[in-house]
């Protein structure tokens, strides 16, 4: 009799818990809060040094990078049960600078609160966007065209800048080199990112998560398309890549050089 009233006064105790873990789990999922997307730029396993540390590329060419800047676009957050939240389009536009402080980290205010999973965001301004013309654009395309990360209005946006000098077997000088992707003729080379977060970004009224991803830009040119900057030196004025057949690949390369190294909840 003993050990049955036991086991029923444990069941009860269970459940009493449950509910309120429950309760207590309802509670802190409501309202909205904010979640910071932190970017933090390495080439291979070496963190990034501008213009002073040189990085090799498998075609054993020397780079030192001078100037890396891509535009942060059309951010979804997925939550543990699927649901999604897409942070809204008007505010849904950021440029990462290694070189300010405000280009590393981005602050998203007014998210629901819950348990995110994933995150999802573009590399460029999507075509839709472009197409409501200059007028459309809001105050991004003054900050855009203020940290040179426009061609023209006509031409449109730069999605990324990589830029700096670089070193062969065959050019011992530092020579110029400058990659810009972006809409060109036909192709408008706007690339997407989903990633999974290794541990719950828990977005709450009283917690503010921050998510790190680590940018490889070796992928830029040595990713699954290798891109030989000693190829594109016309007349030995520098690697120019702003167009042409490369820059689809330097897209589809620029689409895997994301990752998130960890989640801080705090």
């Amino acid at each position: 009799m003993k050990n049955i009233l036991y086991k029923a006064l444990a069941i009860v105790a269970l459940t009493i818990s449950l509910i309120s873990c429950s309760n207590d789990d309802e509670k802190e999922a409501v309202g909205n809060g904010k979640i910071i997307l932190e970017f933090d730029n390495a080439f291979g396993s070496n963190d990034l040094i501008l213009n002073a540390q040189a990085y090799k590329t498998s075609n054993n060419e020397l780079l030192k990078i001078n100037t890396i800047k891509y535009i942060v676009s059309n951010i979804v957050l997925t939550k543990a049960d699927g649901s999604t939240f897409i942070y809204p389009k008007s505010k849904s536009y950021f440029i990462a600078d290694e070189a300010t402080a405000e280009g590393r980290e981005f602050k998203l205010t007014d998210i629901p609160a819950g348990d995110y999973v994933k995150v999802k965001f573009g590399i460029g301004v999507d075509e839709e966007q472009w197409k409501l013309g200059a007028a459309g654009q809001g105050d991004f395309l003054a900050k855009a065209d203020a940290a040179g990360m426009m061609w023209s209005w006509a031409a449109g946006y730069k999605f990324l800048a990589f830029e700096g000098t670089f070193k062969s077997t065959t050019i011992t000088k530092d020579t110029p080199f400058m990659m810009h992707t972006g809409k060109t003729g036909t192709a408008y080379n706007y690339t997407e990112v989903t990633l999974d977060l290794p541990t719950k970004a828990l977005v709450r009224t009283n917690i503010t998560p921050t998510v790190h991803f680590v940018t490889d830009l070796s992928k830029i040119i040595d990713g699954t398309n290798k891109i030989k900057l000693s190829d594109h030196n016309a007349g030995g004025m520098g690697a120019m890549i702003m167009g042409g057949a490369n820059l689809p690949l330097i897209t589809q390369n620029v689409s895997t050089m994301f990752r998130v190294d960890h989640v801080h909840n705090n």
